[in-house]
C-alpha cells in the first residue's frame, strides 16, 4: 500500500517503512505525528483519489531527527561592471519514518 501526502508545500509518494526528509515539523525527535493531508491511496490494483483530499485517511510518521541540508552558494555576477554578490543558505529539515498508512473509511 502507498499514499501520496502533502506537507510543507510539497507532495511525496510514501509506503510503510520509508524514510525521507521533509520541511521542518514542530515535533520532538521520537514522537509520532499524524499527517492528514492524503491526496491518494493505492492498494493492489485499486487507487482512491481525493478531490483534493481523502476524508478519514491519514499517515502516521515517527520523527527521527532534525537537521540541516548542505550549504548552497548563491552568486550574482555581472562581468566588467565590478558587481559581485555572494550568499549562502542551509535549509532545515525533519527526517521522518512512515510507520502506518490509515485508510479511514
Amino acid at each position: 500500500m502507498y499514499a501520496v501526502i502533502r506537507t510543507g508545500g510539497k507532495q511525496y509518494r510514501v509506503s510503510e517503512g520509508d524514510k525521507l526528509d521533509i520541511e521542518t515539523l514542530a515535533a520532538a525527535p521520537g514522537s509520532d505525528v499524524e499527517l492528514s493531508e492524503v491526496l491518494m491511496l493505492g492498494h493492489g490494483e485499486t487507487v482512491d483519489i481525493g478531490s483534493p483530499l481523502l476524508e478519514g485517511a491519514s499517515v502516521t510518521v515517527r520523527v527521527i531527527e532534525h537537521g540541516r541540508h548542505p550549504k548552497i552558494k548563491i552568486v550574482k555576477f555581472k562581468r566588467r561592471k565590478h558587481y559581485r554578490r555572494q550568499m549562502g543558505h542551509r535549509q532545515n529539515f525533519t527526517r521522518i519514518e512512515i510507520t502506518r498508512i490509515n485508510k479511514g473509511n
